[in-house]
């Protein structure tokens, strides 16, 4: 078979698109069509955009749980997921009747990981792989709790919990950024979850926000319990510890553009304090986040096997270089981003001592207009050339000639595990170096060439080599 052939559809996937071709009549006879068939026919639905469809289909779902997984709205993400959340049922507790929908969670996160149902073989819960297992609202944990009743014995049903409905969830990812569409999409959760009387739990795993003082009306709503990747963009720091304060099994955070007076100051101290009690934090991206010289403060708190690290614009020393080379983090790391740092202004070898200390986990690294030059490429070369593992660089915005371009592609041809370099425009591309309106793209294309020319040479044609203009 051809790599550009499309997989020859199934019998299922076919039915499932016959179906399709008149949705008024595939909804009215839903409730008849076998189970097996639902899948296949809830992706052709969800890639079709059938809104009406997705709705009636997620109204009487036949298994547990219903996750979006790999399928991609792209731009009729809101359209799509407004009408399945529409759909779903709020089933009241012990219900007789003989037929009723099994959906219980509805999973609307992008995830290419994550199938559309989880198995159904077992016999005790969890039924699903996606589950809250935090939140005392969770299924997980209202299932706890009445288990432990049945476990001390009490018989009469007066002393069990009394639901009105069957505890559902609905996970999702939210970005809190003002847009009017945003706002709409919040006020249908809001109102659904108000609508269940509690027994809906909005399960939010990655929450973005852009601007906290601007949101605290639904952050309060939400419950901070559930987050495991949490991104902040222009907020005070103040209320940054307020959200820390709150948010205790992240996995993730992101700052960017977060001002503050002093390192020595009561806020500065206080976010240290919180950010040190995230114990189970893997990554940490600061951004327009200042830290001249001050690195060391913060290492000192992060949990010593984290192993992402993202400091862009973040004002780095040679002096924050050193620490981070001496610190506990640096021989865990498998991702590091030092762009947009003057790092390489003064000397090389804390950089160079850097690089000996994370080769052995290195997998991604960027040192984007860090204002590398041929002489600091040669010297870290040989460090560079020790980090096996390696799969990803990215060094653009860099004042780079085709010579040492050349030199660097022919030192990291026996990493094998390399597979994508971003490297910067050669500075013999540009009338004035780095002014996009003085590069000559015919200079550029050349250029190019020359990389592809090479990489055929060395036998590295599975390494991708892109300008940054590319």
């Amino acid at each position: 078979m051809k790599m550009d052939q499309k997989p020859t559809a199934t019998l299922l996937e076919l039915a499932a698109k016959s179906l399709l071709s008149n949705e008024p009549a595939a909804i009215h006879v839903l409730n008849e069509i076998p189970r097996d068939l639902f899948v296949p026919l809830f992706n052709a639905a969800f890639l079709g955009r059938h809104k009406q469809m997705l709705k009636a289909m997620v109204r009487i779902w036949p298994f547990c749980c219903l996750h979006i997984g790999s399928l991609n709205a792209r731009e009729s993400y809101y359209e799509i997921v407004e009408a399945m959340i529409d759909g779903l049922q709020i089933l009241p507790a012990q219900n007789s009747s003989s037929w009723r929908p099994k959906l219980r969670i509805l999973d609307l996160r992008y995830d290419l990981d994550c199938g559309t149902t989880c198995s159904e073989i077992r016999t005790t819960f969890p039924f699903c792989l996606q589950s809250c297992i935090y939140s005392q609202h969770s299924i997980l944990k209202i299932e706890e709790a009445q288990n432990n009743v049945r476990c001390l014995g009490i018989g009469n049903s007066a002393s069990k919990p009394h639901l009105a409905q069957e505890p559902m969830e609905l996970i999702v990812d939210i970005s809190l950024n003002g847009t009017l569409r945003t706002e709409q999409f919040l006020s249908l959760l809001l109102s659904k979850v108000e609508q269940s009387s509690g027994s809906l739990h909005l399960c939010c795993r990655d929450l973005q926000i852009d601007t906290v003082s601007a949101h605290k009306t639904i952050l309060q709503f939400l419950d901070l319990g559930c987050i495991e990747h949490l991104e902040i963009d222009q907020t005070y720091l103040n209320e940054v510890t307020t959200l820390l304060t709150q948010v205790n099994h992240l996995s993730g955070l992101s700052l960017s553009n977060i001002p503050f007076k002093s390192y020595k100051g009561r806020n500065f101290r206080s976010f240290l304090i919180w950010l040190g009690r995230l114990d189970t934090l893997q990554e940490l991206s600061l951004s327009y986040f200042c830290l001249t010289n001050q690195l060391y403060k913060l290492l000192r708190v992060l949990p010593p096997w984290m192993d992402t690290l993202y400091l862009s614009f973040c004002g780095l020393s040679n002096r924050d270089v050193i620490v981070l080379s001496q610190s506990s983090q640096a021989t865990h790391l498998r991702v590091l981003n030092l762009s947009n740092n003057q790092i390489f202004s003064e000397v090389d070898e804390p950089f160079l001592t850097l690089l000996e200390k994370v080769s052995d986990t290195l997998e991604h690294l960027e040192v984007n207009n860090c204002f590398i030059t041929d002489s600091t490429l040669s010297a870290i070369l040989p460090a560079l050339s020790l980090c096996s593992k390696l799969y990803f660089l990215s060094f653009a915005f860099n004042p780079i000639t085709m010579p040492a371009l050349k030199s660097l592609l022919q030192h990291l041809a026996p990493l094998r595990r390399l597979k994508h370099v971003i490297y910067p425009v050669p500075v013999h591309c540009y009338d004035e170096w780095n002014f996009l309106e003085t590069l000559d793209r015919h200079k550029l294309a050349e250029a190019q060439a020359q990389v592809n020319v090479m990489l055929k040479e060395v036998q590295r044609e599975d390494m991708k080599w892109t300008s940054c203009c590319d």
